[in-house]
């Protein structure tokens, strides 16, 4: 037997798998250019891109169209319009898609109580759960996409399986619009031939140390042996590929989990070189992550500094106090520390800080030393690592108590679903207000470049060259609603649809004649809401 065999029987027979596939993974398709399609109706068919606009710009989500072009999430937005120079970039709407994204968890929570979000288009939802029983998996996701599409027009694609892992997997397979149910006999069959970077987990350096394995495929990766992936990855991540190879996971499905962090970062259009401007632009990242910091507990115990050089490479630090603390003196020195500890004498190309191990509860901070400082890590990272899928805590109640009070009010539905031990589910709106904020592609494109991020304070203030960006809302006195072209001097290019009306062309308009104001979006249409002379020509 391989070296290690008793301890990986061990940890496979500690693994509790469902018996049956009752996890669905939900994932918008193209869910930010969706949205702007839907609401835009002359970009219909049509490549868009949304993301920042600015000389450092990323590609929060291409349009299928465009990703024909060979343009995609996470790729710098000026190569993609190089790609696809016929393309509709837009910058992204953060209210739109959080509407869009409150009706399509809506839509899983009149399935089942237990709806996990991981951003905001994307969720796991538990079957088992759902009134009146466990529904087939081909019902539930059949009546999921028919909702989302009745209510929005939007597509969505599904995968259930016994575990997250296999129906995260699933949703992917046939996109855009797929269905896939992998029922446990039929999981080898999936996810064996699959290339091993649809493993969660295997991004670019880990895939580069499993090549030199040998590993090309989920078959080659379960063929390894246990102490050989810990050797090579690492214990902890090691001991998770093994597992996953072999479709393990028994992760339950959370409908909440407390924040774990709380943080701000920003990519500058020119790189910043010397001690003192790096520090000052430190400051102006520390105040926004103090702001996100005060709605999320108001205390940390660790600051993490990310600094990115011009050259790709990363460097993190961090700086841990003997309790968390919630003095703003503090935690901006320990982040100033942590930044000059990367040793900032190269060109900086984007900071970054998070406060973790975030609580309600502070202490007096003690004096900070060098030896708190973590060792140092650096390596060669992509250019937009930040961009990249991850987890998005919900907010659970800091003050909620465990035991419910003794005379209950009556439940509110608006409040959030009643889940089967008597607890209550997020609202929707607290949810999407919380993957709104932590959307890693959405903090990419907003900090693409310098300076405060267009915010709903630029809302009801007329349209100008400053204020412009391509794809916001504005509305006029007597044309009505439309979206910014763009801008030119006091000269503004607006299209004047939604999804209301027929496509429409471009009209030009002197501003000092025929101004604008920025306004909110619209919200979601229902298709049932177009007039049918609209549905009929589109």
């Amino acid at each position: 037997m391989e070296r290690g065999g008793d301890q990986a029987q061990r940890l496979v027979a500690a693994v509790r798998m469902r018996d049956a596939a009752t996890v669905l993974h939900l994932d918008a398709d193209a869910f930010f250019a969706a949205v702007e399609q839907r609401d835009k109706p002359s970009l219909r068919g049509k490549p868009v891109l949304v993301g920042g606009v600015g000389g450092r710009g990323v590609v929060s989500t291409a349009s299928y169209e465009a990703r024909r072009a060979g343009a995609r999430s996470a790729m710098p937005m000026a190569r993609a319009r190089r790609l696809t120079p016929a393309a509709a970039v837009l910058v992204p709407r953060f209210a739109a898609y959080a509407a869009y994204s409150q009706v399509i968890m809506g839509v899983l929570r009149e399935l089942t109580p237990a709806v996990e979000p991981l951003s905001i288009d994307e969720a796991f939802a538990d079957l088992t759960l759902a009134p009146g029983g466990t529904p087939e998996p081909e019902e539930a996701a059949a009546q999921v996409q028919a909702r989302v599409a009745e209510l929005t027009g939007l597509t969505v694609s599904v995968g259930v399986g016994r575990s997250k892992l296999v129906a995260k997997i699933a949703s992917d397979l046939r996109k855009p619009g797929g269905v896939v149910v992998v029922r446990p006999e039929d999981e080898d069959d999936v996810l064996l031939p699959l290339d091993v970077r649809t493993v969660p987990g295997v991004g670019p350096a880990t895939q580069g140390a499993l090549e030199r394995l040998g590993v090309r495929t989920v078959a080659d990766l379960r063929r390894q042996p246990l102490d050989t992936l810990t050797m090579t990855l690492g214990e902890a991540h090691g001991t998770g590929l093994y597992l996953m190879s072999r479709g393990l996971d028994d992760r339950p499905v959370v409908t909440t989990t407390e924040r774990k962090s709380a943080g701000a970062e920003r990519t500058f259009a020119v790189d910043l070189r010397g001690r003192d401007v790096v520090l000052s632009a430190v400051d102006d990242v520390v105040d926004e992550a103090l702001q996100r910091l005060e709605r999320h507990g108001g205390a940390a115990r660790t600051v993490v500094a990310k600094v990115r050089y011009a050259d790709f490479s990363t460097v993190t630090r961090s700086v841990t106090f003997p309790h968390p603390t919630a003095s703003d003196a503090d935690l901006r020195d320990a982040a100033r520390k942590a930044v000059l500890a990367a040793g900032v004498v190269e060109p900086v190309r984007l900071l970054g800080v998070a406060f973790h191990a975030l609580s309600s509860h502070a202490q007096l901070a003690l004096d900070l030393d060098a030896h708190l400082f973590d060792a140092p890590r650096r390596a060669v990272v992509g250019e937009h690592d930040h961009v990249s899928g991850r987890l998005a805590e919900t907010t659970a109640d800091p003050d909620g108590a465990d035991d419910p009070p003794d005379d209950p009010a009556p439940h509110d539905p608006a409040a959030g679903p009643r889940l089967p031990d008597g607890s209550t589910a997020p609202g929707v709106d607290d949810v999407v207000a919380a993957l709104v904020e932590d959307d890693a592609r959405l903090v990419g494109a907003e900090k693409a470049v310098v300076g405060r991020p267009l915010g709903g304070s630029q809302v009801g203030r007329p349209l100008d060259e400053s204020n412009a960006r391509p794809g916001l809302d504005v509305e006029h006195a007597t044309l009505g609603r439309g979206w910014v072209v763009h801008v030119r001097g006091r000269e503004a290019t607006v299209r004047f649809e939604t999804a209301l009306t027929p496509p429409a062309r471009s009209r030009v308009l002197d501003l000092d004649e025929d101004p604008l104001v920025l306004v909110e979006p619209v919200g979601v249409t229902p298709p049932s809401a177009v007039p049918p002379e609209v549905r009929a020509g589109a």
